[in-house]
């Protein structure tokens, strides 16, 4: 995989098991993330289906015209490996989960062990699309954070959001996978205005899944056993029941303000 011209060529001190590339451009360090969980969840799992095709309602365009594109936490390359196959397009990969770099499925993209916050000169205002799915949720200082994605972003980019919704559902399942908190429309557009970011298109998903929701957090109620919890609140079991949560999940329109399980967004720097 060619490296980009203008990023300083690095070592890298290990290759994955499966020869996946990784570009070391910081040292691998340990992140707010449960590992069992890139043991679960695969890019047939419905939930993560489910996030593209509302990644692909709201955003679809800005996919196709973007010049270079990256994920920030992008783990085990589910998202990388969607995009790749639904529009042929390279996904820059950043995180600093070692192993689940060395698992991710991407196959054109570029997969980069980086610590964002070091705010490396080679990278300044490089990226027209900047994905944060499933990230923001996990950052206690989101104000910090966010200045250092902003540092990768070109004037009039777009930073495209996925978080978990609904302050209510807060469980022991969040707190397994290293959740600080979940959102709804109005704090995420505080946040995101602190920063001077605001939101140019948005969408909760997930409503029929409430349910379900539901019923999760009262099952973990007690639990304890950190792996237990991660597996016991996204395995869908079987494909069977994987197909038909898939089914049940498409069954409302996007995009829609009501409520849901998850929070998309399209987000912009305010001029």
């Amino acid at each position: 995989m060619a490296k980009p011209s203008g990023v300083p060529a690095e070592s890298s001190p290990a290759e994955s098991s499966t020869l996946r590339r990784i570009d070391y451009l910081s040292a691998p360090a340990d992140v707010s993330m449960g590992d069992p969980w890139f043991d679960i969840v695969t890019g047939e799992h419905f939930w993560v289906r489910r996030r593209f095709e509302v990644l692909k309602r709201i955003a679809s365009g800005l996919i196709v015209n973007a010049a270079e594109m990256a994920e920030i936490g992008c783990g085990h390359g589910l998202l990388q490996r969607q995009i790749e196959d639904a529009y042929g397009r390279e996904v820059t990969g950043f995180d600093l989960n070692e192993r689940a770099l060395k698992r991710n499925i991407s196959r054109r993209s570029r997969v980069c062990c980086y610590d964002i916050y070091q705010m490396s000169a080679a990278l300044r205002m490089r990226y027209d699309n900047i994905f944060l799915f499933d990230v923001l949720e996990h950052v206690s200082k989101e104000d910090d954070f966010l200045r250092a994605v902003l540092f990768l972003l070109k004037p009039r980019g777009t930073i495209i959001l996925n978080v978990p919704a609904g302050e209510w559902a807060y469980s022991a399942y969040d707190q397994a996978v290293g959740h600080v908190r979940r959102y709804s429309i109005r704090t995420l557009r505080e946040v995101l205005a602190r920063s001077g970011l605001r939101v140019r298109e948005w969408s909760y998903w997930g409503l029929p899944l409430i349910p379900a929701l539901i019923l999760r957090k009262l099952w973990l109620t007690g639990r304890r056993e950190k792996g237990e919890i991660i597996s016991a609140g996204m395995d869908s079991r079987s494909t069977t029941i994987n197909a038909a949560l898939g089914a049940l999940s498409r069954l409302e329109m996007i995009p829609q303000k009501f409520l849901g399980t998850s929070l998309m967004a399209v987000t912009e720097a305010d001029t």
